[in-house]
C-alpha cells in the first residue's frame, strides 16, 4: 500500500473512532474528514463529488435524493396521525393482552419500516408503545426494545428501509423487487423467529390487572387521526411511490427520482408552505452521507480498497461461498458495534472490486450477504444504528432508560439466530 493510501486509511479510521465513541458528532467529523481527503489531494474534487476515472466512488446521489424524497413524504404523513391510529389499533385487536401488544407493534413496526424511514417510524411507534404500557401498568423496555428489533428486521426487506440497501441498490442496479426477492423472506423469518422467541421468553413474565387492560379498550384512536383530508392524499402518495418502486426497472428511473416525484407531488397536496417540512428533513443525516462517500472515494483513489480486494480473495481462496459467509458474519459483527452507514460505505467499492474477478453468475451474492448481514447485525447493540439510539434516547426522557447491557440480553441472541437463518 502506498504512503497516500495509508494516510487516507488512517483519516478514515480515525473519523471511525470520533464516530464510535461520540466524542465529536458524527457529521462533523465526516464532513471534516472529507475536506480533509480533498485539501490533502487524496481524491480531486471533480472525482469526489462525480466517481471515476477508477470505479465507483464519489457522492451517490441517488442515495441522496432518495432519503431526501422519503423523509419529505414521511415527515407530512406522520402530521395527520396515521402512525398512531395504527399503534393503537393493535393495541385494541390485542384485547389489551401484553404479549399480543408486543407482537402487533413489532408487526407493524416492521411493515412500516420496510416502506418508510424506520427512523421516523420509530419516533412515533416508541412514545405510544410508552402510554399504552404505562396504562397497563408494565415495564416499557421490552417493548421498546421490541420496537427496535423489529425495525431493524423488517428495514432489511426492501430497497428503501435501510440505508445500507438504498446505497447497495444504487452501487448494483438491483431494483424494488429484487430485495423483495432475496431480502424479504429471509427478514420475514426473522421476524417469525423473534416473536417466537419472545414467546417462549416473555408469555409468563407479562401479566396485567383486568382493569389496566380495559383502560386500554377505552381508547379512541379515531382522535388520532388530525386531517382526514391529508390522511387520504398521503396513503394516495405513499401507495404511488410504493408502486413506482415496484415499477422503476420497466419505467427505465431510478429509485431516486420515484421518491422525489412523490415528495413533490405531495408537497403541491400539501396545503401549507413547504418550510417547515424540509425543515425537519434529517439534514445533519444527509450530510452525513455525502462526508462518507467523499471519503470512501479517497480510499479507492488511493488503491486502499484495491489491496483490501485482494487480501479478501487470497484468505477465501476463491472459494465464493467462503466468501459470502465471510462478508455476511463479518458485517453481522462489525455492524454490532459500529454504525452499519459507514461501514456499508467503505464495503461497497471492496466488493465491487472483488466481484471484478468472479463470474457474472457468482457476484450477486456477495451484495446479498453484505445487505443481510450489516441491517441485521444493527440489532445486536444499542449503538448499531440511528433506529437504536432514537429509541433510547425517547425511553431516557420519558424516564425508562434501556441500559446497554440490558439491550445485550436481546439484541445478541435475535442477531446471532438472524445471522444463522
Amino acid at each position: 500500500m502506498t504512503l497516500a493510501g495509508t494516510l487516507c486509511a488512517a483519516v478514515f479510521v480515525g473519523v471511525f473512532v470520533l464516530i464510535a465513541t461520540e466524542r465529536v458528532h458524527k457529521t462533523k467529523a465526516a464532513l471534516a474528514g472529507a475536506v480533509l481527503v480533498i485539501l490533502v489531494g487524496f481524491v480531486d474534487q471533480h472525482t469526489a463529488f462525480h466517481g471515476e476515472p477508477r470505479g465507483p466512488g464519489g457522492v451517490d446521489w441517488n442515495t441522496i435524493f432518495l432519503l431526501i424524497g422519503m423523509m419529505i413524504i414521511v415527515n407530512i404523513s406522520r402530521r395527520t396521525g396515521m402512525f398512531q391510529w395504527l399503534a393503537i389499533r393493535a393495541a385494541k385487536a390485542a384485547r389489551g393482552s401484553p404479549f399480543g401488544i408486543l407482537a402487533l407493534l413489532a408487526v407493524i413496526t416492521a411493515v412500516v419500516s420496510a416502506c418508510l424511514d424506520n427512523v421516523t417510524t420509530v419516533l412515533i411507534v416508541a412514545p405510544v408503545a410508552i402510554l399504552i404500557c404505562e396504562t397497563l401498568e408494565i415495564d416499557p423496555v421490552p417493548y421498546l426494545i421490541s420496537v427496535i428489533l423489529a425495525s431493524n428486521i423488517g428495514g432489511a426487506s426492501t430497497l428503501v428501509g435501510h440505508p445500507p440497501n438504498i446505497m447497495i441498490a444504487s452501487a448494483t442496479g438491483f431494483d424494488f423487487l429484487d430485495f423483495l426477492r432475496v431480502d424479504a423472506p429471509v427478514a420475514a423469518l426473522a421476524l417469525a423467529a423473534f416473536l417466537f422467541g419472545c414467546w417462549l421468553l416473555l408469555r409468563g413474565s407479562l401479566r396485567v390487572e383486568e382493569q389496566a387492560r380495559m383502560r386500554i379498550m377505552e381508547f379512541e384512536e379515531a382522535r388520532a387521526i388530525t386531517d382526514h383530508r391529508l390522511l387520504r392524499r398521503c396513503l394516495l402518495v405513499i401507495g404511488l411511490t410504493l408502486v413506482g418502486f415496484f415499477l422503476h426497472g420497466a419505467l427505465g428511473l431510478e429509485p431516486a427520482t420515484i421518491a422525489l416525484a412523490g415528495a413533490a407531488l405531495l408537497l403541491l397536496l400539501y396545503p401549507e408552505g413547504p418550510q417547515e417540512v424540509l425543515a425537519e428533513v434529517e439534514w445533519p443525516t444527509i450530510f452525513f452521507f455525502i462526508g462518507l462517500f467523499v471519503m470512501v472515494s479517497g480510499l479507492v483513489e488511493t488503491g486502499v480498497i484495491a489491496v483490501l480486494g485482494h487480501g479478501m480473495l487470497n484468505l477465501a481462496q476463491g472459494s465464493v461461498a467462503a466468501m459470502a459467509l465471510g462478508i455476511l458474519w463479518l458485517s453481522g459483527v462489525a455492524c454490532g458495534i459500529m454504525d452499519h452507514i459507514p461501514y456499508a460505505a467503505a464495503m461497497i467499492p471492496l466488493i465491487h472490486n472483488v466481484s471484478q474477478s468472479l463470474p457474472a453468475g457468482n457476484r450477486e451474492v456477495l451484495w446479498w450477504a453484505l445487505s443481510l448481514g450489516a441491517n441485521l447485525g444493527a440489532n445486536m447493540t444499542l449503538i448499531a444504528a440511528a433506529t437504536n439510539v432514537v429509541v433510547a434516547g425517547v425511553a431516557e426522557r420519558s424516564g425508562y432508560p434501556i441500559h446497554f447491557r440490558r439491550f445485550l440480553k436481546y439484541g445478541v441472541p435475535v442477531t446471532l439466530v438472524n445471522l444463522v437463518l
